[in-house]
């Protein structure tokens, strides 16, 4: 059965993103409490639209949250995506709860409030946005040039076993290079006396056959 999954605010990044999202075979609904979005929203074909305000239960309750596998807070307001985060997490269970974030300092609080995932609204992450959804619960997948070859965010967590080692330690496949280094609320060009940390996002690109074996040796899963 196709996966589902929630969008909860926007319009721009929203409707890019669901686009991408049915290509790819999954399910949509799209909450969002502009009346005039809503309308323009609910002329992509294949996706459900449902007018209101997602921090109120009730809306989320008639979106079905508690079947979706993912939900993406995309409103230029940090309160209410913690808000509309939390209760799809905390009320609706849902799997993997992800949202944007305009303030990098409250980047922590998000992670704390129990947010999966926490996206700084920098440029080169919301280029990242854009282009393709949070597939999975370690990566962010972009394709590129051939179908082959991808660009894929990894999260670095605390049980990585390549935290606090350099790059020139960590084996990882000849198909596979690290291009950049997400790290608080800027990036970091790697050399091979960069350290990984904790908390780090890892821009992969590599070799779609070869995904698995390197997000393991990233990640330990």
């Amino acid at each position: 059965m196709a996966k589902k999954v929630l969008l909860i605010g926007g319009k721009s990044k929203t409707k890019v993103l669901a686009l991408s999202l049915l290509k790819q075979g999954y399910r949509v609904t799209i909450i969002n409490e502009n009346y005039d979005d809503c309308m323009e929203l609910a002329e992509l074909k294949g996706v459900s639209v449902l007018h209101g305000d997602a921090t109120k239960p009730f809306i989320l309750d008639e979106a079905d949250a508690a079947s979706c596998d993912f939900s993406i807070a995309l409103t230029s307001s940090d309160e209410y995506n913690l808000a509309a985060s939390e209760l799809c997490k905390k009320m609706f269970h849902v799997r993997k709860t992800v949202s944007l974030l305009s303030d990098p300092a409250k980047k922590e609080f998000f992670y704390q409030m129990g947010v999966d995932s926490v996206v700084c609204a920098t440029q080169t992450i919301s280029s990242i946005i854009e282009q393709q959804a949070f597939l999975d619960d370690l990566t962010t997948v972009i394709p590129i040039g051939s179908s082959q070859m991808q660009i894929v965010e990894v999260r670095i967590a605390a049980d990585s076993p390549v935290i606090g080692k350099n790059l020139s330690q960590v084996s990882l496949q000849r198909e596979a290079t690290i291009g950049c280094i997400m790290r608080d609320d800027g990036a970091v060009i790697p050399h091979g006396d960069t350290q990984i940390c904790e908390g780090d996002t890892l821009v992969v690109i590599l070799n779609n056959a070869h995904k698995a074996a390197i997000v393991h040796a990233l990640t330990g899963r």
